[in-house]
């Protein structure tokens, strides 16, 4: 059981350089893998091929086998996205408790409370909207939502560069006890240090390449 980008390439019409060229990467089950590499090095359209929300030039990504159903806007069900910037990923009117249960379809409360309490927002703030709250608090809210999907895969595209040391803690934590239930984990960070800390392995994009773009 994988999820495997397969010679990817992809590049963008405002641009004749590909962004990425043949790059391939497997996740498995019950592990970190870590992916820095510089600004511009497709680290972003990378996690967005794999989700399913970019079409690549070429190459393929299946998940546990199959291939992906990519349509616009949409990811499969089985592969989860946590952004960098939760204000962007998030409906200003709806408060977090909305936020939270929106991979619910309305569940019951008592498993929004429940989620929130995993990644540590207390039950007063689930009433607030995103204006309401510091990033940190909203970005714990799209995590408590990412995991009320329960997707197999979890790309974090530098889900934790906006945040202060404790919530960096708090949301690293909670993400590694996800993968030890048996999820794979992209995580996508500048910061080295914290990838080695946190992933089970660390790979640089260029090193993906196997010729220079």
């Amino acid at each position: 059981m994988t999820l495997t980008a397969s010679n990817i390439t992809c590049g963008y019409d405002t641009s004749p350089q590909r962004i990425l060229h043949d790059v391939s990467i497997t996740l498995t089950p019950d592990r970190i893998v870590g992916l820095t590499g510089p600004s511009g090095s497709g680290r972003t359209t990378l996690a967005r091929i794999l989700a399913g929300l970019h079409i690549p030039d070429s190459g393929t990504v299946t998940c546990d086998g199959q291939p992906i159903i990519t349509r616009r806007g949409r990811m499969s069900g089985a592969i989860g996205l946590l952004h960098q910037s939760p204000r962007a990923a998030t409906n200003p009117r709806l408060t977090l408790a909305q936020i939270i249960s929106e991979p619910l379809r309305s569940g019951p409360h008592h498993m929004v409370i429940e989620l929130a309490q995993r990644v540590g927002l207390t039950a007063d703030l689930l009433d607030r909207t995103p204006v309401q709250v510091s990033d940190g608090q909203l970005q714990r809210a799209c995590l408590a939502r990412a995991l009320a999907a329960r997707p197999a895969y979890l790309l974090c595209d530098e889900a934790t560069a906006m945040l202060d040391p404790a919530t960096t803690a708090t949301l690293t934590h909670v993400l590694s006890t996800y993968a030890n239930t048996g999820a794979g984990l992209l995580a996508i960070s500048h910061d080295q240090a914290l990838l080695d800390a946190w992933a089970d392995t660390r790979v640089d994009i260029t090193d993906l390449h196997p010729h220079p773009v």
